[in-house]
């Protein structure tokens, strides 16, 4: 996890948002490789562990560095994967700057996304188990709420993997406000695949996309 998004990260718990604390273990240049993150409010920890934040309950919680091998990822459909150049021009976002979470198996995305959007950082959640923290992606595990800040990301990508009303009320949440409106009629003649994308001027509409089986894992 990149140490500069410790400011807007938030507690999962149900109370006012607060900042957390962070207490650093092994550090990688800017990013934090090992340590804790703690809630003043609530007084909960989540630990960092190979740069992923763990922000799921402990009983729920699974770790990298478990026994055994690690499951191979295994697609929730057959559907091809968007392309970036499409999710790039929905999401719209001219410069540098600012976060764009990542949810889902849209986290593979992050490396070519990078790559048409120079100087914007990727927050992913829940990434596919082959996917590792890298200098411009910080790695995030959660239940159903991003664990972070209200109104604070330029975009959000929704993998279909996840594409349930619990993750996309979550986009909607994060999102800068005035980066909020609807144009789901551009998304449905322009996505020619299927994350399911919410960004500046792009707030989705599930029913759309439904009705045009644009869904792909």
């Amino acid at each position: 996890m990149h140490i500069e998004l410790t400011e807007l990260l938030r507690c999962p718990e149900a109370h006012r948002e607060e900042m957390l604390v962070l207490s650093t273990g092994e550090m990688r240049d800017r990013m934090v490789r090992s340590g804790l993150v703690g809630c003043p409010v609530c007084h909960r920890e989540y630990p960092i562990a190979r740069g992923i934040v763990n922000f799921r309950r402990s009983k729920e919680r699974v770790s990298k560095e478990s026994s055994g091998p690690r499951p191979a990822y295994a697609p929730p459909s057959p559907l091809p994967s968007a392309d970036a150049t499409n999710l790039q021009a929905l999401l719209e976002l001219s410069g540098p700057g600012g976060y764009v979470v990542l949810v889902g198996s849209a986290v593979r995305q992050a490396p070519r996304l990078s790559s048409l959007m120079q100087g914007v950082h990727f927050v992913g959640i829940n990434a596919p188990v082959e996917m590792e923290e890298q200098e411009m992606l910080s790695l995030l595990s959660a239940n159903e709420k991003v664990p972070l800040r209200t109104s604070v990301a330029r975009g959000v990508v929704v993998g279909a993997d996840l594409a349930t009303s619990s993750w996309l009320v979550e986009a909607h949440r994060v999102l800068l406000r005035r980066e909020r409106r609807a144009r789901t009629s551009d998304w449905a003649r322009q996505a020619g695949g299927g994350k399911r994308a919410v960004g500046r001027r792009k707030a989705l509409s599930g029913r759309a996309l439904d009705a045009r089986r644009q869904r792909i894992g």
